[in-house]
């Protein structure tokens, strides 16, 4: 039976992804999946660690320095205070600072990225200029310096800090990728239909940028996070406050490792490695997303999958002048004389 080519579009046509799985392909990486996981639960956390946390973490009691049991999980520290709930309090001040300095910084960057590199001209010059000297701002030592200023130094104002010291990297990134996607022919045909330049940065580019902008926002909300633990851990941030630099400077003040008191810090520090290792996983995911040469899991697979029905090839026969179609279903073929 010969296949006419309206069935084999009818069989390619059936078995192309639907848009609304092509939506989903990020979802479908495992790296990408158990990052998102790890880093839903410390968002939980971070929300409901003060109601769960079973003593108050600056309650002191008698039980000085216990290991690990029924009544403390995660042991006490040198004057009884409960590891545990330190952790689980302290966890909603590390992601705020993480999530607040990565919105802040991803808006600048692409505010000022985008607009120099689609502008041109002038703009472009002043943008860049502002950008370059943001660049050799060093964050840590400018933070250090306000906190000695600045009596309360909260995680609101850590975190605008450390956003305004780390948006210049990922402003000149966005810039010369905007350089690049400003004569595409897609934007040059919105030019010429008269679109607004604002339109066209808005629903012609920005699409475009969304896989760096992500990238760019997860790698400063890994930089804030490292950058809030240390400023704590060497004293520097409100120390009355509790996050999960705070655990790590008491335990390190009272000499938590010279009296072999391990569960002061090695769980707190298990804490931190999986949430940068989560954050991690989520940018690896971002980017074998947008790279189809990075491409495992996620998106298409790489083994090749047969096509399903019969795909006509013309053959001339020997023994006439005409042509025999061949059906040919994976290896195997079949022929049908017409």
């Amino acid at each position: 039976m010969a296949v006419t080519a309206t069935e084999v579009a009818v069989l390619d046509a059936a078995e192309t992804p639907a848009p609304s799985r092509r939506r989903f392909r990020f979802l479908r990486g495992r790296k990408t999946v158990v990052g998102l996981g790890i880093l839903l639960f410390f968002v939980l956390i971070a929300v409901i660690g003060p109601w769960i946390a079973p003593y108050d973490p600056d309650a002191m009691s008698d039980q000085l320095l216990q290991p690990p049991s029924g009544a403390h999980w995660f042991g006490t520290t040198h004057i009884g205070q409960d590891v545990l709930s330190q952790i689980l309090v302290g966890a909603r001040g590390v992601l705020i600072v993480g999530f607040v300095a990565g919105i802040l910084a991803t808006v600048l960057s692409v505010l000022v990225g985008v607009s120099a590199g689609f502008l041109g001209g002038a703009a472009d010059e002043v943008l860049s200029l502002l950008s370059n000297v943001f660049l050799v701002i060093p964050g840590l030592p400018l933070i250090i310096i306000i906190a000695s200023f600045v009596s309360d130094a909260g995680d609101l104002l850590i975190a605008a800090v450390i956003a305004l010291t780390s948006w210049a990297w990922g402003a000149r990134v966005l810039r010369a990728q905007t350089l690049s996607l400003r004569r595409r022919d897609y934007v040059e045909a919105a030019r010429a239909t008269g679109e607004s330049t604002w339109r066209i940065i808005l629903f012609e580019v920005l699409p475009n940028l969304t896989a760096v902008i992500a990238s760019g926002f997860v790698g400063t909300v890994i930089f804030a996070i490292l950058s809030e633990i240390t400023l704590a851990f060497i004293g520097v941030a409100d120390i009355s406050n509790w996050n999960w630099g705070t655990v790590l400077f008491w335990a390190q003040s009272n000499q938590a490792l010279a009296q072999g008191a391990w569960w002061w810090f090695v769980p707190v520090g298990l804490c931190i490695a999986l949430l940068g290792m989560s954050l991690a996983l989520i940018n690896f995911g971002i980017d074998e997303f947008v790279n189809p040469r990075l491409r495992t899991e996620t998106g298409a697979s790489r083994k090749v999958r047969m096509r399903v029905g019969f795909t006509p090839v013309a053959r001339t026969d020997r023994t006439d002048t005409g042509f025999t179609p061949v059906a040919r279903t994976g290896t195997s073929e079949k022929e049908t004389r017409s």
